[in-house]
């Protein structure tokens, strides 16, 4: 087993981008293999790595059908909907609440700010 080489952050050679990175440009990595890392330093909790890919191989992001779309729409409109009241938020539902802020906070008043 080989070793992938590593680079500084921010130091990586051209030619190689994240996953990220071929996203912003309209890529993915298309099922080629991790070629190399980038570490970020964190002084807590240890180096952040992110995978690195070529370019060259990769290949353009698959357009957006339109049953993608509407399983996105229906996915988005769940989280916004509060299970209490059955409305739109008009935001995602916060997980640790489980509802709309007003379901969970019914006698609390609304901020004079």
């Amino acid at each position: 087993m080989s070793t992938l080489p590593v680079y500084p952050w921010r130091l990586a050679p051209e030619g190689l981008a994240t996953r990220r990175q071929l996203r912003a440009a309209g890529l993915r990595p298309g099922g080629q293999d991790v070629v190399a890392q980038v570490e970020r330093p964190r002084y807590r909790r240890g180096p952040l790595i992110a995978f690195l890919y070529r370019v060259d191989r990769a290949m353009s992001v698959r357009p957006m059908t339109p049953a993608k779309r509407a399983a996105l729409d229906a996915a988005n409109k769940a989280r916004r909907t509060c299970p209490t009241c059955h409305r739109d938020a008009g935001y995602v539902i916060p997980a640790r609440l489980g509802e709309c802020v007003p379901c969970a906070y019914p006698d609390s008043e609304p901020c004079a700010a």
